[in-house]
């Protein structure tokens, strides 16, 4: 079995690579760094990692002919376990809202904000945490049935680095949060998609365990 691990050019995909490599010693799992559509056909599992701006991330995906389509049909059509990490996740909403507002895939409902902007649930306080949100924090399971959470527990820690979260419109596609000023997305999941606000090739055994529960995952 396959994973894909497309490279549409965002960031340094070796530590994903890594990860993905040594998770999948427990599954027999085989997995290729591509950039190439046509293995997205050959792949039981894919992940689309991201690294930087939202924009920058949609664009530079789009550029890789015949990608989007790909994905739509391998993803959407073929319903193939599929995994967002940090802006890959991001990606997986409406809009982005990093300078200027931007269309993502729109495969779950919601957008992508600043962590500093005020809505009902923040005070002033939240204005004066460090932004990006970067380091170790607690995840907070709100669907612990789920089996990509399998062995995983609240109070868990896993390594985030954004600026930008991700609000979901229906809460039912939040399986996890953290706690930094307010309660941030930070695992979410609709049917056979799934996204990671934080690096699980950065988070040890909670991040291991994940990637290895996602390669569980049949479609």
């Amino acid at each position: 079995m396959l994973v894909a691990i497309i490279d549409y050019g965002s960031g340094n995909l070796r530590s994903a690579a890594n990860a993905f490599e040594h998770a999948a010693l427990a599954t027999n799992h085989r997995i290729a760094v591509t950039a190439d559509p046509k293995e997205l056909a050959e792949a039981s599992h894919i992940v689309l990692p991201g690294v930087g701006a939202f924009a920058d991330c949609m664009r530079g995906l789009e550029n890789v002919n015949g990608m989007r389509e790909a994905l739509n049909e391998e993803v959407l059509g073929k319903q193939k376990p599929f995994l967002g990490i940090c802006v890959g996740m991001q990606m997986l909403f409406d809009t982005g809202h990093e300078h200027g507002i931007h269309k993502g895939l729109g495969w779950i409902a919601g957008e992508v904000v600043n962590i500093g902007t005020r809505n009902e649930e923040r005070d002033a306080k939240v204005l004066q945490l460090k932004i990006p949100h970067m380091g170790w924090n607690e995840l907070s399971l709100k669907a612990s049935y789920h089996p990509l959470l399998q062995g995983i527990k609240s109070g868990d820690h896993a390594y985030f680095v954004h600026s930008y979260h991700a609000v979901c419109k229906n809460a039912a596609d939040v399986l996890a949060t953290t706690d930094y000023g307010a309660q941030l997305t930070a695992i979410v999941a609709r049917g056979n998609i799934m996204g990671t606000q934080f690096h699980p090739e950065k988070s040890q055994e909670t991040g291991l365990r994940l990637i290895e529960n996602f390669l569980k995952i049949s479609s």
